[in-house]
């Protein structure tokens, strides 16, 4: 066996490192180190041999330095590894090394405003509306969903102040359940959940676009072209093309204006924010100033053809939850960019309760403004709810919606692509990403490889043609890991009572158990929906899909993406770690 005195040569930080290390069975030899003298005795904590290819043991006493934890386990790094744990300002410098904090808490607050108002609010009321068939419960999946959402918010804004590096939940994750589930979230928000998203909210603002100019498009027949593929149904690119070009082309434009610096794209952001803020309270105030309109007649009156009840009348409001939630959504990805938040301990928090609150104000305000014109069956008839109100406050107020709703859409598609990348770029930071997603621009200080990769990303989906398919379970994805994170607070409070927290979660275990169960029955009641649709569909001998389902096979095909990177860190940890 062979003891140095000092683990310094290998990347220990002075005064820091685990008690004992053994590396045995690596060829013929066997062999220790121990970071400083006297050592050398003791259990050991570490045994890595070779069985067929190289295979890990680890102790369950924690690794301080020079190891990347997985759960109880842990493995030899590169000599320069991230810490497991970040929690003293030297270790978060390491983890948003070659970025800059310029974002203030406005632009902070406009990131998560600019992130959750997007199309939702415009899209989706007709569709609920037609599920509940009543304005007051309408009302009422917006006031609660609102709520649980702000729940959830007011819950991840402990963690995120807790561990302000860039990265967000993915590093959160990390400290709470170790790297393989931290792994597969971030495989997620790449495979599906901010990429998704952002060829979604492109499409819409394309598609709003054709009622102000001239789209080309294919003929009929070519645009019928179509690929299948199995257990998704048939993927038709050509459809729609000259609205699939336009948004490829804004996906292209707003990459490349996150390329070229955070703060040029944070000022984006609070241009279109503060317009499309603007032009939603307008259609608004038009509405409830309209005359002739019966608007309290319209608020109490229910539909007479839907009247959902018992457990109909839950599984419609669980469903119209989903819509409510899709427009809700994106409220945490302020914590991808934290590391480029100034102050983020006082800013993080306040920009996420300050954002949600606004945001549910308006969503409400913009709510009883459409219910105020329209019955709730003319609400439910309609596809686009706020053109139909525009076009009855003056002529032509279907062209002035499309172009707020393009503003609106224009600033959430930056909002995505600014904090999305970030999370590939930690993922990288911590060798579970090709490593050089994790490098920072030189010049611009931006994760310039990790945006353009998104961008390509994005662009496959956009001409896929699935795009209701990745609505629907992008959702349900996105709320397996908003209820992880909610309950890894608890987690954390346990594992790490004495880790420092500038803000700590009001209405403690309450608040966060209340956010876990909300989360954990819609879940449930859309996986009832879910499978409810399939068995009508098929029925009708209609093509359908399981979106919970597909949702899930998504995020485990990371699988085996991790097991492939952690098996490189073994060789790579072996071959470092051989006798010279």
């Amino acid at each position: 066996m062979l003891c140095r005195d000092s683990g310094a040569g290998l990347g220990f930080p002075d005064k820091v490192g685990p008690p004992w290390v053994k590396i045995g069975a690596l060829g013929r030899r066997a062999w220790s180190l121990a970071p400083r003298a006297g050592a050398c005795r003791g259990k050991a904590t570490v045994a890595i041999w070779r069985v067929g290819a190289l295979r890990v043991r680890i102790g369950r006493e924690r690794m301080m330095a020079g190891l990347l934890s997985i759960g109880d386990r842990a493995i030899f790094a590169q000599p320069h590894a991230y810490m497991s744990s970040l929690s003293t300002p030297r270790d978060l410098d390491r983890a948003n090394a070659g970025l800059l904090p310029v974002l203030g808490l406005f632009t902070t607050t406009m990131l998560i405003l600019g992130g959750v108002i997007g199309s939702g609010i415009f899209r989706k009321p007709g569709l609920m509306a037609a599920q509940v068939g009543s304005p007051g419960i309408l009302l009422g999946v917006w006031v609660l969903a609102g709520l649980i959402t702000l729940m959830g918010a007011l819950t991840n804004a402990e963690t995120a102040a807790m561990i302000p590096a860039t990265g967000g939940q993915f590093l959160f994750f990390e400290r709470m359940y170790g790297r393989f589930f931290a792994f597969l979230y971030g495989w997620a928000i790449f495979a599906v959940i901010q990429t998704g998203s952002i060829a979604a909210v492109a499409y819409v603002f394309s598609e709003y676009s054709t009622q102000l100019i001239v789209l080309p498009a294919f003929s009929e027949q070519t645009a019928r072209i179509a690929f299948h593929v199995p257990f998704i149904g048939e993927i038709t690119p050509l459809k729609d093309f000259g609205v699939k070009s336009l948004a490829a082309a804004l996906i292209i434009i707003l990459t490349f204006v996150n390329y070229f610096g955070v703060k040029f794209g944070g000022l984006v952001q609070n241009v279109f924010t503060v317009a499309k803020i603007v032009g939603m309270l307008l259609l608004a105030l038009g509405a409830f100033m309209l005359p002739a309109v019966d608007g309290v007649a319209h608020l109490t009156m229910p539909s007479a053809t839907i009247r959902p009840e018992g457990l109909a009348l839950l599984a419609a409001i669980a469903a119209a939850m989903q819509g409510a939630f899709w427009a809700y959504d994106g409220w945490n990805r302020i914590t991808f960019v934290a590391g480029e938040v100034k102050n983020p301990q006082r800013n993080l928090p306040r920009s996420l309760l300050i954002g949600m609150s606004v945001a549910m104000v308006i969503y409400v305000t913009m709510n009883l403004a459409y219910a105020w014109v329209l019955p709730v069956d003319a609400m439910a008839g309609s596809k686009l709810v706020a053109a139909d109100v525009a076009e009855k406050i003056f002529a032509g107020g279907g062209r002035w919606i499309a172009a707020v709703v393009m503003i609106s859409t224009f600033g959430a598609a930056n909002a995505i692509i600014l904090a999305s990348a970030r999370v590939y770029f930690s993922m990288a930071r911590r060798q579970v990403f090709p490593a050089a997603l994790g490098r920072a621009h030189p010049r611009f200080h931006t994760p310039a490889a990790a945006l353009v990769v998104q961008g390509i990303w994005s662009l496959g989906l956009l001409f896929s043609g699935t795009f209701d398919t990745l609505t629907d379970t992008l959702i349900f994805v996105s709320w397996i890991f908003y209820g992880a994170s909610a309950y890894g607070v608890m987690v954390l409070r346990r594992k790490e009572p004495n880790t420092p927290r500038p803000y700590r979660v009001p209405g403690y275990p309450w608040l966060p158990w209340s956010f876990v169960i909300a989360s954990a029955i819609f879940l449930l009641m859309t996986i009832y929906n879910d499978v409810n649709a399939y068995r009508v569909a098929t029925a009708a001998g209609q093509p359908a899909i399981l979106n919970f389902a597909f949702g899930l096979a998504l995020v485990l095909l990371g699988t085996p993406i991790y097991f492939f990177y952690r098996s490189r860190r073994v060789e790579a940890a072996a071959a470092d770690l051989a006798p010279r």
